[in-house]
């Protein structure tokens, strides 16, 4: 039985520096991936518009994504790193699949209600729509499997149901064309042309939360500096913040129980644990008794041994903008022409007239 050859995407929005958290949930994902299966990493800059429409500057965050991926150990040689615009064949089948999708699938999207709040109406059609986009973001490449977090699982559902919705609505137009893929989809076996994608979701430090405030996540966003850290941070800074994370009088516990109720103990166990490469139960095998005198200043050793020489090597990598150019380029030449190849099947699926 033919089956799709597996292949990793993933998109990161130009906006705002990278932390703490968009390594560990991310970043560091994507370079272990690499090792595994083929790859492509995208700046998804076409998607900073519903965040943002007017940006003085999005050229500039877009290279140092670009600059970052490079710095953590991203090959773009081996795989496929670009910005999204330069394909245009996403927004292409992103329309498709505008036509494909239900509204009230879009309406149902957790991150739509929490971004759109109480004022929905004067919400751009952008942000609504916003899912369709990543969904074609993933299967324009025919994608198998995405890193995601927590906050993006819903997402990957929908891109599952757009899948499967097309593949039934032109199954005999696939099958006529013998473009179709027999493939698993829970007790059943169906022929498609788009895979069902799985996600890839784990890691003991999936999920980095502010230091500050160990209920929400590490943001962007925050207006103190010091709820996150920078991946363009030094080492001095590094330490600060880490210092003067928000924690509780109360020693770190021998049991993961332990940490119930106390969100920010957790969160910098959690911190350890991803950059250590280990769980949070053997953070505490280790550090449970010692008080935050003791652990923190472990963390940070740790924090800077990991992180500086990463933010080191994105800012040298920032300042030579021709080699990140160039690397966007090449990625954007090997990304569409996989895309064109896709949407000449889609075109004929559908019934579109083409050269």
């Amino acid at each position: 039985m033919t089956a799709f050859k597996p292949l990793v995407f993933s998109g990161v929005q130009p906006t705002g520096n990278l932390h703490l958290g968009n390594y560990l949930g991310a970043i560091k994902k994507f370079v272990a991936l690499q090792e595994q299966s083929d790859c492509i990493y995208c700046v998804v800059d076409l998607h900073s518009l519903t965040a943002q429409l007017v940006h003085q500057d999005l050229g500039d965050q877009t290279r140092s994504i670009t600059a970052a991926f490079l710095a953590a150990g991203i090959d773009p040689k081996k795989h496929i790193v670009f910005n999204q615009s330069r394909v245009m064949q996403h927004a292409e089948l992103a329309w498709i699949f505008n036509c494909v999708a239900r509204i009230g699938w879009m309406y149902r999207m957790t991150q739509f209600k929490d971004k759109a709040g109480k004022d929905r109406e004067n919400a751009s059609l952008g942000l609504l729509a916003y899912p369709s986009l990543m969904a074609a973001d993933i299967l324009l490449y025919r994608a198998t499997h995405v890193p995601v977090g927590e906050d993006q699982k819903q997402h990957l559902e929908l891109t599952r149901d757009i899948a499967q919705k097309f593949n039934n609505d032109f199954s005999e137009k696939i099958a006529a064309l013998g473009v179709g893929i027999e493939m698993q989809v829970g007790e059943e076996t169906v022929n498609g042309y788009f895979p069902i994608t799985e996600p890839v979701i784990g890691g003991p430090a999936a999920r980095i939360m502010s230091l500050r405030d160990g209920s929400k996540k590490m943001s962007k966003s925050d207006p103190s500096d010091l709820s996150r850290i920078n991946l363009t941070d030094d080492a001095d800074t590094i330490s600060k913040k880490i210092r003067k994370a928000k924690t509780d009088p109360e020693a770190l516990p021998s049991e993961i129980d332990g940490l119930e109720s106390r969100p920010e103990a957790e969160n910098l166990v959690g911190i350890y644990a991803g950059l250590a490469e280990i769980s949070k139960e053997d953070v505490l095998k280790e550090y449970g008794g010692q008080q935050f005198s003791v652990f923190k200043p472990a963390l940070a050793d740790l924090a800077v041994e990991k992180l500086a020489p990463i933010a080191s090597e994105m800012r040298r990598i920032e300042g030579d903008r021709a080699y990140v150019d160039a690397v966007l380029k090449d990625g954007g030449d090997r990304a569409r022409a996989i895309a064109e190849g896709t949407m000449k099947t889609v075109r004929d699926i559908i019934g579109l007239l083409q050269d």
